[in-house]
This record gives C-alpha cells, structure tokens and sequence, in this order.
C-alpha cells in the first residue's frame, strides 16, 4: 500500500507539481480520483477542512493546501535546501509561483477568451523574477536555489510547462528558464513521468481551455 494518496478531480491543476515531485523522487502514490458528480452530492466537500481539493494523505496524517502539501513533502523527503537560508529564499519562490499560478486560474476560469491577449502582453515581467533568480545562481544552470532539487523547483516547472501549452513561444525571451524546463524535463524519471499516459491525457484545467 503506498505511503501516499492523492485525493482530487482528473485534472492536473493543483496536483501536477506534487506528482512530479514524487515521481521524480522514485516514490509510489493512490490516486483517488474524484468526479464533479461525486463532488456535487456534498458528502465529501463537506468532509474537507476548508470545503475543497486536493487532500492528501501520508500514512494517518491528512493534510489540504497544495502548497502545504508540497512544503511537507519537501521536509521530509530532503527537498527543502540545506539550511535555513535556503529554506528561506524557496519560500519566497514558491510564493511567487503561487501569485502567477493565481492569476492564470482567474485567467483560465473566469476571462479566458477576453483577457488572454493582455494577460500574455503581461506575462515577461511575471516571470522576470524567476529569471532574475535563476541568473544568480551558479549563472542560471542549475536549480532555482542551491545546487539540489527543491520542492519549488517542481513547482515552478508545472507553472512554466502549463504556461507553454498557454503561449509556445513564452519563454523564448527568458533563455535561463527556457534551458531550465529542458534541464529538468530531461531527469530520467521526471521525463518517464512527462511522457506517461496518466500526465499525457490528463486535462490541465477542469473546464477544457489551457
């Protein structure tokens, strides 16, 4: 019985970079697949700490929040730099990559067809950070910090990757992240994952636009 379960609708939305991460990491999860009927009944919504998905469980701890969960992970599975200083600046990483993944979601579920001009025109300076962090460490060939994988690196690749599904040509002005994508696309069970039927026709969004 796997260690980990993954309670969530069959989309990758807010669930993609944990299920990276553990398959990068050589871990084994459940996935426990939730419909929109199963949802609407209430039972289950009602049953969730703050009324919504993901839930996630490790062993007899259930934890919600995407980006606590990946925190928890990063803990215990070494993911989380190699001191304090470290820890730190990840956190201020994972927290911008929470601030452009929620102006995709508006984007996505609320203005895509009228707003998706604008939000692109915007987009360069939305990601600027990133490469502005990535140039100052080890001049951009390596990890968004420190020289180890990071539970915000695989973060910030899920944001990267649903954004060249977005726009194909939106980090050609950012050659640091663009080579960054292709680097860590490239770790061998990251890249099985990528090219794995269950992340291949998993829809990103749940209401079809991406």
């Amino acid at each position: 019985m796997p260690p980990y379960t993954i309670v969530y609708f069959p989309v990758r939305g807010r669930c993609e970079a944990m299920r990276m991460l553990l398959a990068d990491q050589g871990q084994s999860w459940k996935e426990e697949v939730v419909t929109k009927e199963t949802w609407l009944q209430g039972p289950l919504k009602a049953s969730c700490l703050y009324g919504q998905l993901p839930k996630f469980q490790d062993g007899d701890l259930t934890l919600y929040q995407s980006n606590a969960i990946l925190r928890h992970l990063g803990r215990t599975l070494g993911l989380y730099g190699k001191d304090q200083r470290e820890a730190a600046l990840l956190d201020v990483v994972n927290d911008g990559v929470e601030d452009l993944r929620c102006k995709y979601v508006m984007l996505i579920y609320t203005n895509y067809e009228a707003g998706k001009e604008e939000y692109l025109k915007a987009l360069p300076a939305c990601l600027k950070p990133f490469e502005t962090l990535l140039s100052q460490n080890e001049g951009g060939q390596a990890f968004i910090v420190g020289s180890q994988i990071s539970f915000a690196d695989y973060n910030l690749l899920d944001l990267l990757l649903i954004h060249q599904v977005l726009s194909p040509t939106c980090l050609d002005s950012h050659p640091l992240l663009l080579a960054y994508v292709k680097r860590l696309s490239a770790r061998p069970k990251l890249k099985a994952f990528l090219a794995s039927p269950e992340h291949v026709n998993r829809p990103i969004n749940g209401n079809g636009k991406q």
